[in-house]
């Protein structure tokens, strides 16, 4: 029984840390460097993910700056960028990019909001599903004869503490998110 309790913990963590990945992206009005993670760049025939082509960096709070490694790489990362299709426009100057972050309209403040809130429901939804799981798997034991009725609802009690430790964190995170993007 604490076996499926661990692994429902286990499980529940991943999906914070998953989130917490997925929230990273949701833009804010400052400039960083998460907001080009997941940009992947043609390095010679490979795809490559933009931080290992070259050195990407803040320059101020609304600008970022990626200096290549190879200076061929230049217009490749650039044209990368555009495909990406987040509403920058790089600016080459020969040897570097510059990327100026533009300032967010309250409209588009909201909208990032109301995604920070999705991102939110939908990491949510996931720990219940594994709540699910494990209550299932506790229920199947307890089939089995392997525990009894009171452990097997103990265990309930249990998986339910769990989550409702994660669900609060994810709570927590996307209040913290409306309030950076609402910033200005």
């Amino acid at each position: 029984m604490d076996e499926i309790i661990r692994e429902a913990k286990d499980k529940m963590d991943k999906t914070i840390e998953a989130f917490r990945q997925e929230i990273t992206k949701v833009r804010t009005g400052k400039a960083t460097t998460a907001l080009l993670d997941g940009i992947k760049v043609d390095y010679y025939g490979t795809l490559t993910p933009l931080n290992q082509v070259g050195n990407v960096s803040v320059l101020d709070a609304h600008t970022l700056s990626i200096t290549p490694w190879d200076k061929n790489m230049v217009s490749v990362i650039q044209k990368a960028i555009l495909i990406a299709d987040l509403g920058y426009n790089p600016l080459n100057d020969g040897t570097n990019i510059k990327i100026p972050i533009p300032q967010l309209t309250e409209e588009r403040r909201k909208n990032l909001g109301k995604l920070a809130k999705k991102f939110g429901e939908e990491a949510k939804i996931a720990l219940r599903n594994i709540r699910r799981d494990a209550n299932d798997k506790l229920k199947k034991l307890e089939v089995a004869k392997e525990i009894s009725e009171d452990l097997r609802h103990d265990g309930e009690m249990d998986v339910q503490k769990v989550t409702d430790n994660h669900s609060k964190t994810i709570d927590e995170m996307v209040a913290h998110k409306e309030k950076e993007i609402m910033e200005i």
